[in-house]
């Protein structure tokens, strides 16, 4: 009956039991607040009911829009004289039993606060939390979105974007994240397969019902979310997507992850939309930079200049601003990883002392390091049998092609 958002639902909810609110709306009158429930109207809530004349609907009562109810609507909840009527007009909308019946085979099914499966940090949304979201897909929402990253961006992806959202939403997934998107074209597509192709968990959160993959074109795409991860809505089944809807849908995947990240935004983009909720739920939000001459990538230089958002360029960094201390092991080197990397620092002194092309003898390696030169023979033995120096007419010297073996150890192409 309530469009989610709905600020004025949302604040009753935090007085009013939802089987109350259908009742009074049945019935025709104002909701009655719970015993004790602290909130809009508080104690002066309770009975309004009295004051307003019974009757079947709120059609016949007229002067609504005239006389506004005491309490609530004046210094209480502002509004909820017009959102009763315009709830009532929709009451005919609900679900019938068979129709309830065909979503739960569709594997459809509604999760609410309070539930087992209920992410608890949509609590951070306030009066705008959804009271209910409509979840299709074999994971569980919960667990899935106790560690998530949202990862956004433009529907008009260009090749740099797709790659670098392709890289970092697998990276992401390969470390246990989950990935939250909106499942539409372009980067939101992009964050989808990735984490899927690492075999990870996904989830869409839809402007529309879950019974319909809007766009249709993706439709493959949620099909295969829905084998691990999860499609997601706050409008019931049936529902059309609207562009209005888009924007409110826009703050639940905010709400949902630790972080957001926008890869590629231009300044109208509908994801620098997600990254406000973001911004305004004190949550992390990053942007992904791009050439300056991309106007695609406009959105998120002007969200790292001017909202404070932290530029990063891989999953990694997307880490590091959104792990706990001990949340994760050492991540990535900051420079290429070298065979000599693993060498003790002695035998390393000595590595350096032999020169590349002209030999040198052990005695002037050994002062150049500064070792012995006993210490000076026993390395320059290690150091050969490993393949990084050889002995030549002249002395020592750094090998020239390096041993297959000290290849493959390093991982390196030659």
């Amino acid at each position: 009956m309530a469009e989610p958002g709905d600020p004025v639902m949302g604040a009753l909810l935090r007085t009013c039991a939802p089987a109350e609110i259908v009742t009074a709306l049945v019935q025709g009158r104002v909701p009655v607040p719970a015993a004790g429930a602290a909130g809009p109207g508080g104690d002066r809530a309770q009975g309004l009911d009295q004051d307003r004349p019974q009757g079947p609907g709120w059609d016949g009562l007229p002067g609504l829009d005239q006389a506004p109810l005491p309490g609530l609507d004046r210094d209480g909840l502002p509004g909820l004289d017009r959102a009763l009527r315009r709830w009532a007009g929709r009451m005919g909308e609900a679900p019938a039993e068979p129709d309830l019946d065909a979503w739960r085979q569709a594997g459809i099914r509604l999760v609410c606060p309070g539930d087992p499966e209920w992410p608890s940090q949509l609590e951070v949304l306030g009066d705008a939390r959804p009271w209910g979201l409509w979840v299709r897909g074999s994971g569980d929402l919960r667990y899935a979105c106790l560690r998530s990253v949202s990862v956004v961006g433009t529907r008009s992806a260009t090749a740099y974007g797709s790659h670098v959202c392709t890289e970092m939403a697998a990276t992401l997934a390969e470390r246990g994240w989950t990935v939250v998107s909106g499942g539409a074209f372009g980067i939101d597509g992009c964050a989808h397969r990735g984490a899927m192709r690492a075999g990870g968990l996904t989830v869409a959160v839809f402007a529309c019902g879950v019974d319909r993959d809007y766009p249709p074109g993706h439709h493959g795409l949620f099909r295969d979310i829905r084998e691990g991860g999860a499609t997601v809505s706050e409008w019931p089944p049936g529902r059309m997507p609207t562009r209005p809807g888009f924007l409110v849908r826009n703050r639940v995947i905010a709400a949902l992850s630790r972080g957001t990240v926008v890869v590629e935004a231009a300044r109208r983009s509908g994801a620098l939309n997600t990254a406000r909720h973001a911004r305004d739920q004190n949550r992390p939000l990053m942007a992904v930079p791009g050439p300056v001459t991309s106007m695609l990538s406009a959105g998120c230089h002007e969200i790292i200049r001017d909202w404070g958002a932290v530029c990063v360029t891989d999953a990694w960094d997307v880490i590091e601003v959104l792990s706990f201390p001990g949340d994760e092991p050492p991540g990535r080197a900051r420079g290429p990883v070298l065979p000599r990397d693993a060498l003790d620092p002695v035998t390393r002194q000595v590595l350096e002392a032999v020169p590349a092309r002209a030999g040198r003898g052990p005695a002037r390696i050994a002062v150049v390091a500064g070792v012995g030169f006993d210490t000076a023979m026993r390395c320059l033995g290690a150091l050969a049998a490993a393949g990084f120096v050889e002995r030549s007419d002249s002395g020592w010297r750094i090998r020239r092609e390096p041993a297959g073996h000290a290849r493959a150890s390093s991982g390196t192409r030659p």
